[in-house]
């Protein structure tokens, strides 16, 4: 794998995972009206008050209520979000890629190291070395 395709950006990920919280969200959306109609009758009158099974039947369906509703909500607002994120990471590729100014195609050219570099051939006198600067001999 060469080194850009580790970090190029893909959207499908992110699409996808917006279809699922999407899917999600259509999914809950019947379970509120089937369990209000599956505790139809049991609820009802005032005979329901009195048994305290019952009571607790209604606290239990209340709350799976709220937590369909809540979970509902999430995934409807999830899946917009995930799609942002697509959207801001593709102009954030894009701005980078611009960046960069057009692209030559010139193949590199190997630097010369310094240390392994021929030395140039000598014409004329040997300059004097750092030694004789210092009051040292060169001799």
């Amino acid at each position: 794998m060469s080194g850009h395709a580790r970090l190029q950006h893909s959207d499908g990920p992110w699409f996808r995972a917006a279809g699922g919280a999407e899917a999600l969200h259509t999914h809950l959306a019947p379970a509120r009206a089937e369990l209000e109609k599956s505790h139809e009758g049991l609820l009802a009158g005032e005979s329901a008050g009195h048994f305290a099974v019952l009571r607790e039947l209604a606290a239990v369906r209340e709350s799976w209520v709220r937590r369909v509703g809540t979970a509902q909500g999430e995934c409807g607002s999830l899946a917009g979000k995930l799609r942002a994120v697509a959207r801001e990471q593709s102009a954030t590729d894009q701005a980078v890629r611009e960046s960069f100014g057009p692209r030559t195609d010139v193949p590199a050219q190997p630097s010369p190291v310094p240390h392994l570099a021929p030395s140039p051939p000598a014409s004329g006198p040997t300059p004097p070395s750092a030694l004789y600067f210092l009051g040292g001999s060169d001799t």
